[in-house]
């Protein structure tokens, strides 16, 4: 693909859990295990080392959440904590899990966007591939 993904819409298309570089292919293989390679451009992502990034924003995300939900309850209507429990437990957990792998995903989209870890190879063919495909257009155009 020679046209350049802008670092929004990198971490855009890995949020929604598709390849940053073409928009089409899936990034993740299993629930967390991100896919070896795009199956549309096959665009490699063995390189990414999201490791536990991607929890720590989750838990920040939800935390903010929760928490202040969780105390305007308990200053509003002083339910029993059995109910607090019921309610705030799975709430809590549900968002977490939701949000986990679009996270890991939009961490993965800003490492490949920005070269990090082993995808510097990768930023750098990027890179010369549009320089490469103006050259062969003026060449194409110089030839007639």
């Amino acid at each position: 693909m020679t046209d350049t993904v802008s670092l929004p819409k990198a971490m855009m298309r890995g949020f929604a859990m598709k390849c940053p570089n073409c928009g089409r292919g899936h990034l993740f293989g299993r629930f967390l295990k991100v896919a070896d390679h795009c199956e549309v451009c096959h665009e490699d992502f063995t390189p990414q080392r999201a490791d536990d990034f991607p929890a720590y924003l989750v838990i920040v995300v939800v935390g903010h959440i929760v928490v202040p939900a969780l105390l305007w309850m308990e200053m509003t209507y002083a339910p029993p904590a059995w109910l607090q429990l019921a309610i705030w437990l799975p709430v809590t957990l549900f968002g977490a899990l939701g949000l986990l792998q679009p996270t890991k995903g939009a961490i993965v989209g800003l490492q490949w966007q920005l070269g990090m870890e082993g995808f510097a190879a990768s930023r750098r063919r990027r890179a010369v591939a549009p320089v490469r495909a103006t050259r062969s257009r003026v060449r194409r155009i110089s030839e007639a």
